[in-house]
């Protein structure tokens, strides 16, 4: 499995990654503001962009992710780091701390995903998204899930979405869809092991992102050490709707927790 990593800056480790259909680009305006201070890794996850997409639907759950997500730290030699991601790659980093404690000494979750049973966010259509791709295309299934009227995108924020969805392979992303996005566990299923990690963790929420507020809300509820951040004027994509915002509060927590 290659996985296209990108590496920028010098200091502590900060492994960002992203959401699905998006790549290693939409976490750019976090390494420009991270990179004077640390060493920021950026990944495309599998099945995405410039990283291998196997054929093989078994290739794509949550705990082949994290498996990724530690490869990566091999890769550049890190024996911990700060984690974190947006959507999909917020979850990832939340499964990887769980399993991997001993290597994270931050979490940053960015748009935590509604679980599939709450009738809203991605998850809710995974199955739905995951047909249109395969009979009708990236274009018309992106349009009609991602970058459409439903989608609360501007025109600029739909435009950059749509360039970077259409350079992934369209059976990748229905695998995706079907073995990581439509079994998204619920929260509350981790709430014990929750319950003991010891790191700080940053929880980052759109105002307008009605799928990941409840749930970010309930994470911070069951951590020792959670800071909850909404920021207003904000969607799922909430690092690119406000990164100026979102980058701020990043790198106020980093300096609170010692990070």
């Amino acid at each position: 499995m290659h996985l296209h990593v990108e590496v920028e800056g010098v200091g502590p480790t900060v492994v960002l990654a992203h959401g699905f259909g998006g790549s290693a680009r939409n976490l750019g305006p976090q390494a420009r503001a991270l990179r004077e201070r640390h060493r920021v890794v950026r990944y495309d996850a599998r099945g995405h962009a410039r990283s291998d997409a196997p054929d093989d639907p078994a290739a794509y759950t949550l705990a082949a992710l994290v498996d990724d997500w530690a490869g990566v730290l091999d890769q550049v030699g890190a024996a911990d780091a700060v984690v974190g991601g947006v959507s999909m790659g917020a979850l990832t980093a939340l499964a990887f701390v769980l399993d991997h404690p001993e290597r994270v000494r931050g979490l940053v979750v960015a748009g935590l995903p509604a679980a599939p049973g709450s009738g809203t966010g991605l998850g809710h259509v995974a199955l739905a998204f995951a047909d249109a791709l395969e009979h009708d295309g990236l274009e018309a299934a992106g349009a009609r899930f991602v970058w459409g009227p439903g989608s609360e995108l501007d025109a600029r924020g739909a435009r950059l979405v749509r360039q970077g969805f259409m350079e992934h392979s369209p059976r990748a992303l229905a695998h995706c869809l079907r073995g990581v996005v439509a079994r998204w566990p619920e929260i509350e299923a981790w709430r014990e092991r929750l319950g003991r990690l010891a790191v700080p963790v940053l929880i980052v929420a759109g105002a307008d992102d009605t799928g990941a507020l409840a749930p970010s809300r309930a994470l911070a509820t069951m951590l020792p050490r959670p800071e909850l951040v909404v920021i207003p004027a904000a969607g799922h994509l909430v690092n690119l709707e406000q990164p100026g915002r979102f980058n701020a509060a990043l790198l106020a927590w980093l300096d609170a927790a010692g990070l």
